[in-house]
């Protein structure tokens, strides 16, 4: 069977999610999904890399135990906070300007434009992602990608939308993966993918803004006519309402969060008897106990949703399409399930609300979280890694499926074997499969080990993939030096172009050299 596997770590501030998915001729299995608390991350990005580690070892640990398997790289995603966006605008001269654009064309300026766009500080700076808003040519203004096709021109133009993050929060990430003994196969530039998670084809073609709470940053992202128009992020989210439940109730973090999510509920009118409650929290070290009514945690909670949706209500203004919501708002993210919160954000924003979960495009065994709010990320991650057909994160096939009638059988010595139970792990030690049997001594010979079958096949495989990797770069190289340059320009040269000369002359010149 034609099988491949993918591993995807979403290194959250709150928690670090493990996902493991099966990719085949049959679809995508979601095969593991657990969430362990992080460390070592604020506001979405890695700011201590040895703590976050440590967790992250563990965790991959715990998904290599369950399955029987040895990960050896994963796909993980970037930081939602601190990523600012640009218009840019690049344009090339067509070599043969009679003919009609064609898709190669479109894509090359599309692909090209993450590798050559000018940072401004490229020592701190690093390119998140690209996002094409619309081209251009002599005769039309910002034609969708799906009409410019076809179109003849000179040149071709494309309008972006850059998006740039810190290279410090990238390469943490890496520092993580390092010690932790996986490689990075890919990073995502998640609000892409998460929206492409849940929101359908009507939604980004209408318009609708997808409100991320995540713990420790909330994330808006805007489509309109199908592309992605506007993103922006706030350093507020599930963990700061956990923290004010803390601060008030002066109790622990974990019993905070138990608390919100026990009895926590937006709109305290709207609990009716549940608000007349009262939590008793007792001490057992000191013996001591303390109350707490429901309906002033409704208070609390209230404060402090409020702070975050009125930020993201800003962030949708100040994006210029609060006007092309159609489909209005989609709550999304680990916090978006808290009673109540959809109905407060309809009365304070006016907009259509509903509950972004996973869109079922895979099945799951033995993970039913994997449907939760909270993992439309690792979701993203997954459908957004099956693409790459040559990517497989595990080192050799799981240990539990035989090699001849690929079936799941338990093999419980097998495992045993493959995993003796030891007394003490060491986070230090890393776990080791041995890919190749054991060689048969014979008499009078020297011994010789004899790789496993599966150490042939992933030997063969790797061989094609660098065949087909060294095909790809000398084609590429041939096509890079027929390829026009890609010239960067500032958006506003487009307008002074069009309009005509007086208006170009009004912007290069000044009201003063007009001729009256």
């Amino acid at each position: 069977m034609d099988e491949r596997y993918i591993a995807a770590v979403d290194l959250g501030t709150s928690k670090i999610a493990v996902t493991v998915a099966q990719i085949s001729s049959k679809g995508v299995q979601m095969l593991y999904y657990r969430e362990t608390p992080s460390e070592g991350i604020r506001n979405s990005y890695v700011f201590n890399p040895q703590k976050a580690a440590d967790k992250v070892r563990e965790a991959l640990a715990d998904a290599e135990d369950e399955l029987k398997i040895k990960i050896h790289q994963v796909v993980t995603g970037l930081p939602r906070y601190e990523v600012s966006q640009v218009n840019a605008r690049a344009e090339f001269e067509r070599s043969d300007s009679e003919s009609s654009i064609t898709r190669e064309e479109i894509d090359f300026l599309k692909n090209n434009a993450i590798d050559t766009y000018p940072l401004p500080d490229p020592d701190k700076q690093i390119m998140y992602g690209v996002v094409a808003q619309s081209f251009t040519t002599e005769e039309y203004l910002n034609a969708r990608e799906s009409d410019i096709e076809g179109m003849v021109s000179d040149t071709l133009e494309g309008n972006f939308k850059v998006f740039v993050g810190r290279k410090r929060h990238s390469d943490n990430v890496d520092r993580v993966m390092n010690q932790v003994g996986v490689a990075v196969a890919k990073k995502y530039f998640l609000p892409e993918i998460t929206a492409a998670a849940i929101l359908s084809d009507e939604e980004r073609e209408n318009g609708v803004a997808l409100i991320e709470i995540g713990a420790g940053a909330t994330s808006v992202t805007i489509y309109h006519n199908d592309i992605m128009r506007y993103y922006s992020s706030i350093p507020f989210g599930g963990k700061s309402i956990t923290n004010d439940i803390k601060l008030e109730c002066g109790t622990s973090e974990s019993l905070a969060e138990n608390i919100k999510l026990g009895y926590g509920a937006c709109m305290p009118e709207k609990i009716l008897t549940l608000r007349d409650k009262i939590i008793q929290i007792n001490n057992r070290e000191s013996g001591s106990c303390k109350q707490l009514s429901v309906k002033y945690l409704s208070e609390v909670i209230t404060c402090r949703v409020r702070e975050i949706i009125d930020a993201c209500l800003y962030k949708i203004q100040e994006s210029g399409f609060g006007g092309n919501l159609r489909n209005g708002i989609v709550l999304t993210g680990g916090s978006a399930v808290i009673p109540n919160l959809s109905t407060y954000v309809k009365e304070l924003s006016g907009y259509n609300i509903r509950i972004g979960y996973p869109r079922q495009k895979f099945s799951f065994v033995g993970c039913p979280e994997i449907n939760d709010t909270g993992a439309v990320a690792s979701v993203g991650m997954i459908m957004a890694a099956k693409e790459n057909k040559y990517l497989n994160c595990l080192s050799e096939p799981p240990a539990r499926y035989d090699e001849e009638d690929e079936e799941p059988v338990i093999e419980e010595e097998a495992a045993a074997e493959e995993y003796p139970v030891q007394d003490e792990v060491f986070e230090d030690t890393p776990i080791t499969v041995d890919t190749e049997e054991k060689p048969a001594e014979t008499e009078g010979e020297e011994t010789k080990k004899e790789p496993s079958r599966w150490a042939k096949i992933l030997e063969k495989d790797e061989e094609r993939r660098k065949q087909r990797e060294a095909e790809r770069l000398k084609k590429e190289e041939e096509k890079r030096n027929k390829r026009p340059k890609i010239v960067w320009k500032n958006p506003f040269d487009a307008f002074t172009k069009k309009v005509g000369s007086a208006v170009g002359k009004i912007i290069d010149d000044g009201y003063d050299g007009m001729e009256e």
